[in-house]
């Protein structure tokens, strides 16, 4: 994955993070992420390359989403696999809460993991406890040696995730150990990059969240050194049995096969990310522990992006200052200018 390429994509997360923040606590999240989706659409179809969303937000009946499948770019140029989550967040863009991003993550042709858009359970660690947590374990277990390897207390352990009811026994259980607990409503990519950053306060990651989300932040995971277990969960596993969640989990299941890979099994991050040559790129759209969220006053907004290439283990911090009142008017209407 040429440098060039690295910078294209950086410019594609920026612009899909102005288009979210359009829709910055307006309460409407469907038409955030629709916003964030086209910009990023249009974006993808400008850089020169042969592109192919592999894991992505839906399927092509559910347009505009990037759908697992669709071709992006200008069909000349290096082969590429991306997989995207134009908005990490919604929710947190309609309400103009924190640690909203756009991100994105692109390697070569078989570089990612192919697998619908389901639940996953993940668990993600830095490079110092790399190698040492287990799936198959139990939670309390990989604790416990995260713990030990890192020459720490469980009560000075740190893990961070989603504040959802399927969670609250889980997060009981972490408190009765004396794990210190740091809940969030939703991005779990961002928190998953933190982890791993070398001035990173978290110590695990933990949680069942989205299959498109754990493949991104596997991208930066492996890049950083970090590490990551998974588990593709179908969805009655997840939310229960109702005849809805079964049929719903029998598709997933059915297209997993499809695809050549297993539900309820632990996948290694190198069989989510199976080479370093990749990018990955997070615009900020709200402020957040891991990017400013974006500045605007007039026709000016101000961006910052984290842009990590795998093979030269380069992390870069961009600030972008941008001018909306441009000739494009096509680009313009999506970013609201």
């Amino acid at each position: 994955m040429n440098r060039s390429l690295a910078i294209e994509f950086s410019r594609v997360t920026e612009v899909a993070a102005l288009a979210g923040f359009a829709w910055l606590g307006r309460g409407d999240k469907n038409s955030a992420d629709d916003a964030a989706v086209k910009a990023m659409r249009y974006m993808l179809n400008l850089v020169h390359m042969d592109a192919e969303v592999v894991i992505g937000e839906g399927e092509i009946d559910q347009a505009p989403m990037l759908y697992i499948g669709e071709r992006v770019g200008s069909g000349m140029g290096e082969l590429v696999s991306i997989a995207v989550d134009p908005i990490d967040g919604t929710r947190m863009t309609a309400m103009g809460q924190t640690n909203a991003i756009s991100v994105l993550a692109a390697g070569g042709k078989n570089t990612f993991l192919k697998a619908p858009d389901m639940y996953m359970e993940k668990m993600v660690v830095g490079p110092e406890a790399k190698g040492i947590i287990d799936l198959n374990l139990p939670l309390e277990q990989n604790l416990r040696r995260v713990a030990s390897k890192l020459g720490k207390l469980l009560s000075d352990l740190t893990v961070t995730i989603l504040d959802k009811p399927r969670h609250k026994d889980v997060i009981d259980k972490m408190h009765q150990l004396g794990v210190r607990v740091f809940t969030i409503p939703d991005g779990d990519i961002a928190a998953s990059v933190l982890c791993c950053l070398p001035e990173a306060e978290i110590d695990m990651v933990y949680g069942i969240g989205g299959a498109p989300e754990g493949v991104i932040a596997a991208a930066a995971i492996r890049a950083l050194g970090g590490d990551m277990q998974s588990c593709l969960l179908p969805r009655n596993v997840v939310k229960g049995e109702t005849p809805e969640n079964n049929a719903l989990a029998a598709e997933e299941i059915r297209r997993c096969e499809e695809m050549g890979v297993q539900v309820n099994t632990v996948l290694q991050l190198e069989q989510l990310v199976r080479d370093d040559n990749l990018v990955f790129a997070a615009t900020g759209i709200t402020n957040g522990d891991l990017l400013k969220g974006i500045h605007r006053k007039g026709n000016l907004a101000t961006t910052e992006t984290l842009l990590i290439r795998g093979k030269s283990r380069t992390i870069r911090r961009i600030q972008s200052t941008h001018y909306l009142d441009r000739k494009d008017t096509a680009l313009s209407r999506l970013i609201g200018a």
